[in-house]
């Protein structure tokens, strides 16, 4: 009950900005000049904590903003699920209640289907090559110009990093480890049919609500990178981290279509360079924090472990096949191979 208060207050002072404004989604048609005072705010709903890679280039991207264009513009980022869950910003998003969200990639496949290449298993070997891909407009432009006409804009990809199985019983090494085990997972149909062929029970839910559920005896465990193990303190009630590798999909930075097409043509300018400058730090900050992490998560308890990565490889392959339906997905997962 308090926090649906907190998200109906934040929400009520969003739309309130949205109404002084005169424009949708909290971008004004004339920001004033510089240094009188007037800042254009564009909020981004986040659902990590602040020491999270992710946040920190935003709150950059925004300074650097704000800076660039004397005042006139800047981002800031609502961490915490504080606006809410993913599934909810993004419906926000659309309606242009707030102007940009950081999503899982498995929730825009219920938008459009074809997102589901980036987010296979084991569909990247390394960070280095997931960053190729995403900052490569040759590869993604089609599949990220793909939510236009639902009113969205997917305007960049972060990275995650891996994702690993961590249990509050016991270590995992091979599928027959999952066996029973309820894993929460981001809501997703693949999501769910990876996590049964990896031999558990995938069980959605928000991030938020994790903690809380493994501890109560609700689900066994989840599956994220060290960072979110670490910093959401999931080591603390789940002490097994097991090395799956499973995932590398990124989180997305998408911006209400309407809010961004009525920026200014120099402030979009100075928008995708600094977002482009954001996707380069993040992937920087991500690598040098999983050290910083996992160290953290070892002093509370917490056993990292490798696992027999071929067998979990040969028990989800058949997703893969299952998923490359379209020409645009077969020709995505074609070039991405290609970089190996």
């Amino acid at each position: 009950m308090f926090k649906k208060r907190i998200l109906s207050a934040i929400l009520g002072l969003t739309v309130a900005t949205t109404l002084i404004a005169g424009c949708g989604g909290g971008a004004k048609k004339d920001a004033g000049k510089a240094g009188d005072g007037k800042t254009t705010v564009l909020k981004v709903a986040f659902n990590q904590p602040e020491t999270h890679p992710q946040f920190q280039a935003l709150k950059k991207m925004g300074e650097e903003m704000k800076k660039r264009t004397n005042g006139k513009y800047t981002i800031e980022v609502f961490p915490n699920e504080l606006l809410g869950a993913q599934k909810e910003t993004m419906e926000m998003v659309q309606s242009g209640t707030i102007a940009m969200s950081v999503v899982g990639g498995p929730l825009l496949e219920s938008w459009n289907p074809d997102f589901v290449v980036f987010n296979l298993p084991y569909m990247f070997k390394s960070m280095d090559e997931q960053k190729k891909v995403f900052t490569n407009p040759k590869i993604t432009k089609d599949l990220f110009n793909s939510l236009s006409g639902k009113g969205i804009l997917v305007k960049a990809a972060f990275t995650a990093g891996s994702r690993n199985v961590y249990l509050k019983g016991h270590a995992v090494k091979t599928p027959a480890d999952l066996k029973g085990m309820k894993i929460r997972v981001m809501q997703s149909e693949t999501n769910l049919k990876m996590m049964e062929l990896m031999g558990g029970v995938g069980t959605p839910m928000g991030q938020g609500e994790v903690y809380t559920a493994i501890q109560t005896g609700v689900i066994d465990g989840g599956e994220n990178n060290e960072l979110i193990y670490s910093d959401l303190k999931h080591c603390e009630i789940a002490p097994y981290y097991s090395y799956t590798r499973h995932l590398m999909i990124p989180d997305y930075l998408i911006i209400s279509k309407d809010v961004y097409e009525k920026l200014p043509a120099d402030v979009k300018k100075i928008f995708d360079e600094e977002l482009a400058k954001a996707v380069e730090s993040e992937f920087k900050m991500f690598n040098d924090n999983i050290a910083k992490a996992k160290a953290k998560a070892e002093k509370a308890g917490a056993k990292f472990n490798d696992v027999d990565i071929d067998a979990f490889m040969k028990a989800v392959a058949p997703l893969t096949k299952e998923k490359l339906k379209t020409d645009l997905t077969k020709k995505l997962y074609k070039e991405i191979r290609a970089l190996d």
